[in-house]
Parts: C-alpha cells; structure tokens; sequence
C-alpha cells in the first residue's frame, strides 16, 4: 500500500490459499480484474485465524473502502484438511512448501468471524467452491450431518457462486454507489420476510423438511439441479426457521472475448516471493505452463460438483489469446518446451452440446452426455484439433500435451477420428489417463458415466491408431470404489474384469461425499433421486476398505481384506484366482 501511495484499498480478500499471482488462483484473477477496473485490493492470504497474531493480521491493512471479500481457496478447505476417510492429510499444495496446518477447517465461518470482531459495518461477500456448494442446506460429512446454508452461519452479506467474474464486478459498482446488493445474477442474499421473496421464485423444501425426511432432500437436489441453468433456470429460496436464502439465477457465460481478457491480465505468474524460503507453493507447478481454455462441462457426472458451479454451458477460449499465452510462456527463461495441458473440466469439450444449448440453455430434464447420449448431441472435435495445431506451431514450443479428462464416450460418438489420431501422435507421451470409473453398467448409470462397452471400444480404437503410428502407449484408467449404489458383489465383478484384462489399477479413488454433488444426495439419503429406488451405500471404513481391496487385489497389502471379501460374499473359491496360487500369494499383514 504504501509502495502504490494508498492511503486505504477498496476491498481485502481473504483467501485461504497462499498468494500466486496465476489466473488458476482466484485471489489472483478476481483481484487483477478489480484492479483493470479501477478498484484498490489488498490481499490477506492465509492470515491467522486464532491465537494473539490473528487480529495483527485481519487489520494488517485496516479498513477497506468498500467490503471484504472472502474465499476458503481453491479447494474446500475440508476436502484439503482430509482425506476421503477423513484422515487429516500430511501436505496442502496450495500453502508455502506444502505444509498442512495454514488454513482452518470450515475456512469461510472461521474468516467471517474473525471480520465480525474486527470490522463493524463493513459489507462481507463470501466466495469460492466452499461457499459456492454450500449456497442452500447440504449433508455435511464430517460432521455426518444436514447443515444450514453458509450465508446465514456465516452471517455474511452477500454470497458469490459459480465463476464471480460477473458477479464481482456488479457488487463492487453497486457498493461504491451504495446501491442494494439484491438481484445480482450468480449471487444468494437472506432476509427474514416473506414478503422480501422476488415474485415467481420457486420454493425449494424447508431446512427444517430435508433435515428429516429423505425424499425431501432428494426433491430439494432435484430442484437445485433443474434450477441452475443461467438460461432455463428460476429464483430459488428456501426457509430455515424464520429466515430465507434467495438464489437469483446463475450468472451469464462469458463471451469469448471476456473470457479472454480475464486469463490476460497482468499476472506476474509466480508465487509471492515471501514463499522463495519455504520452497514456494507446490500447486502452481501443475499450472505454470498449462492453459485453461475451457470451462463448464455437460458431462454432469454424479459425483463431481463442476456442474453446480461451473455449470453445463461450455465457455471457450479464441484461438488467438490462447496463441498469444503460448507466445509469451515461451519467452519464459524456466520453459523448457513443454506445454504440459490445455483444457479444463473436460478437455475435448469446447462447443455447446447441441444447437439449443446456445440459445435456451441445457435442458432441466435430461442429460447431454451421461449414460444414454441425447440424440440432439452434436460431438464435434474440428475446433480442438485446429486449436492444437495453431499452439504446436509455436516457435519453441516441443510438444503440447493434453492431460486434462479426455470424455472417450463423447470422442467415440464422433465419426470422425482425427482427434484421437492427432492425441495419439502429438499429445501425449506414453500414456493417456482416462476415467472409466467402474465395470458395472448399473453403476455407471447412477454415475452418469457410458456402459463399460463404450470404454473397452475406445481401448481397441486407441490401441489400433497407436498401431498404425508405430507407437507403444497405455491407457491408464481411473477407477472409484464405494459409490453410491455399489456393492461389494459390484466391486468384484470390476476386480475379475481387471484380472481378465490383466490389468490392476493404481488409481483407485474412494468415492468422497462432498457438497453439491448428486452423488452425496444418495450417499446421505440412500436413495435414487431419479426414482426413489433404494440403494446400498458402503458408509463404514471397513466395507469401503473391502471395495478398494478388490480393485487392487494385487496390492500384497491388501491380500487379507480380498480373503475377507471373498468370504463375505461366500466366494473364497476366488482366492487363487486373485491371490494367485498359495505359494505365490502376497502374505497377509493381518
């Protein structure tokens, strides 16, 4: 402040993550583009939050102008604080040499409350994928419980969700006129009338309802998920006790030119040189030479909450500012060549699903993609495959790789294949990462993911053009264990598909519930949204345990949980098929 002669700033964001100045870290962008529009912001990363340093830290920079703005960080900080079985986790990327330990759990109450002590009347607007998941009552994991929206526990003004860009530069005009914060697209506010209400809102059921009741809960994620379209969905309000939360609808996908100006600001690309001691911030090496050319993705899978806040609607990129991005890392003394992604939630996803989408927005009730393709699918990858082309033509740039989620089920459904020639000979190196996920097709179902057909299709397509090439690449599949709806019987039917294909995954993730997913919808309440079904849902460690050990069966550390497996499901005549003989099984470490 003193260096730019500031007397005072505008707005301090808060933010949970240490400071990089990269557009991946929202700090970052959000403040660079409040400050291509005139605003002062100061940056308050990862402040003590308890103890006698705290309230040093929350007035470092005093008062702010206009409001604080509040942000856990990239990821939830639960999800950072622990592991999908709720172990606490021994590192965090986004902290200076990723040591754990530098930002509080439940980030955003434990920053609000903090501001409360030390502000008064100052506006609050919390942020980011922590508060965004958490706009309306959601099932709480870690505390294996149903939770009231953050807005009204936060006790904060004004509750930003999705990507902010908009959003943000609507609260700050509004708050440096000192108009009313109520109306904003992409934003949730509360209030304590009825009366209040906007007209036409739809009502989503009580806290109080989804608290108790399962079908509730079920139809409360429903209406959310019809809603959250910027084109095709509604206000939506719900009630806790005598107080509301309004959802105005989603705000508007940036236009290709916006999109562009916001990844082209300023940034330096580097963390804070505060950081050059402890080793700097690991997570932005994943990024440093990688580039975001999309966002949103109409894959919705069941378990992953970029629909809610992302949305379905894809936003891209030009051409030509991804070229330029090129251009200048390249100049870079530390490039070596390499441009190490280009993508987003899914990379091969840079078009509407269909024409409708880009004038009434994705349908309320039905999916793009998901197990049964809509007929109105249009896969196209011509703009993909131009794109790489332009950005392989870089002068100094070696190769480009593609290391973001590749939807083999979307590329399969294009009759043309020179996408999946030019991956195979130019964008990957070796291996290709992908995610069929399970091997059963009525768990893939509930996943939202194609039939294990569809994958073992695209195997022989990948594995015939690499033939073509003269080249000797993997794939490498991703495999979730203990989704809702799968069973140990489930679990090892993948385990015998693994072992007939000769092949066993080291990447196994347990499913974990996070907020805004369909997928914790069934988790919480065991039921199928879609039909009210009931469905099994592995909840304990050790049942969770057993479904992993079956995925990775070869593991010698896991060779007593297959033998308990197998006997619960009365099939220990499997042993030597996945243990092998008893002179070649792995010992038990029980």
């Amino acid at each position: 402040m003193e260096a730019r002669g500031w007397a005072e700033c505008d707005f301090v964001f808060v933010s949970g993550d240490a400071y990089v100045d990269h557009p991946s870290f929202a700090a970052a962008l959000l403040g660079r583009l409040l400050e291509s529009e005139g605003y002062r912001v100061c940056v308050l990363a990862q402040p003590r939050w308890q103890g006698d340093g705290a309230i040093a830290d929350f007035t470092r920079f005093g008062q702010p102008r206009l409001g604080w703005l509040v942000s856990a960080g990239a990821m939830d900080s639960m999800v950072s604080r622990y592991t999908a079985n709720n172990k606490p986790r021994s590192e965090d990327s986004y902290s200076p040499g990723g040591a754990s330990g530098a930002r509080p759990d439940r980030a955003i109450l434990a920053y609000t409350s903090k501001i409360r002590e030390v502000s008064k009347g100052k506006p609050i607007i919390i942020g980011g994928i922590e508060a965004s998941l958490r706009r309306f009552a959601h099932y709480d994991y870690w505390s294996n419980t149903v939770k009231r929206s953050i807005l009204l526990d936060s006790k904060a003004d004004l509750l930003a969700y999705g990507m902010g860009e908009r959003a943000m530069i609507e609260i700050a005009s509004r708050l440096a006129e000192g108009k009313d914060l109520r109306g904003i697209r992409g934003t949730s506010w509360r209030c304590g009338r009825e009366s209040e209400l906007p007209e036409g809102a739809i009502a989503l059921p009580s806290f109080e309802e989804i608290k108790d009741s399962r079908e509730a809960y079920c139809a409360h994620f429903t209406l959310q998920e019809r809603n959250a379209d910027p084109i095709s969905g509604s206000i939506l309000v719900e009630r806790t006790e005598n107080r509301w939360t309004v959802q105005e609808r989603a705000t508007l996908p940036l236009e290709p030119g916006e999109f562009d100006r916001v990844m082209e600001l300023p940034y330096v690309r580097e963390w804070h040189p505060d950081y050059d001691a402890a080793g700097g911030i690991p997570a932005l090496a994943e990024v440093r030479f990688s580039l975001t050319s999309t966002r949103g993705c109409f894959g919705a899978c069941s378990f992953c909450a970029i629909a809610f806040h992302q949305g379905r609607l894809i936003q891209a990129r030009s051409h030509e500012s991804l070229v330029r991005e090129v251009t200048a890392l390249a100049k870079s003394p530390s490039f070596k060549g390499y441009i190490h992604d280009v993508g987003g939630p899914t990379a091969n996803f840079r078009a509407p699903a269909c024409e409708r989408q880009k004038g009434h927005g994705a349908c309320p009730d039905r999916q793009c993609l998901g197990d049964k393709p809509c007929p109105a699918l249009k896969p196209d990858h011509r703009d993909f495959v131009s794109l790489l082309s332009k950005l392989r033509a870089v002068p100094g740039v070696k190769k480009v790789f593609v290391r973001s989620g590749i939807r083999f089920d979307y590329l399969m459904l294009d009759p043309d294949r020179s996408f999946l020639r030019d991956l195979c000979e130019h964008h990957i190196s070796g291996q290709l990462k992908v995610a069929p996920e399970h091997t059963s097709d009525r768990v893939l179902s509930l996943m939202r993911k194609s039939d294990h057909a569809t994958y073992f299709r695209f195997a022989e397509e990948y594995a015939r053009v690499n033939a073509e090439l003269g080249l000797k690449q993997y794939l490498v599949p991703y495999y979730i264990a203990s989704h809702p709806g799968a069973t140990l019987e489930d679990a090892l039917h993948t385990a015998l598909e693994l072992k007939k294909n000769g092949f066993v995954p080291d990447q196994v993730q347990d499913f974990y519930p996070t907020p805004g997913t369909l997928a914790t919808c069934m988790y919480w309440t065991g039921l199928d949204p879609a039909t009210g079904k009931e469905l099994h849902v592995a909840r304990g460690a050790h049942e969770r345990a057993l479904q992993r050990a079956l995925l990775q069966f070869n593991k010698p550390e896991n060779a007593s949980l297959v033998r308990e497996a197998l006997a619960t499901l009365g099939r220990e005549d499997l042993v030597p098929a996945l243990l092998g003989k008893k002179k070649d099984r792995p010992k038990s470490r029980s």
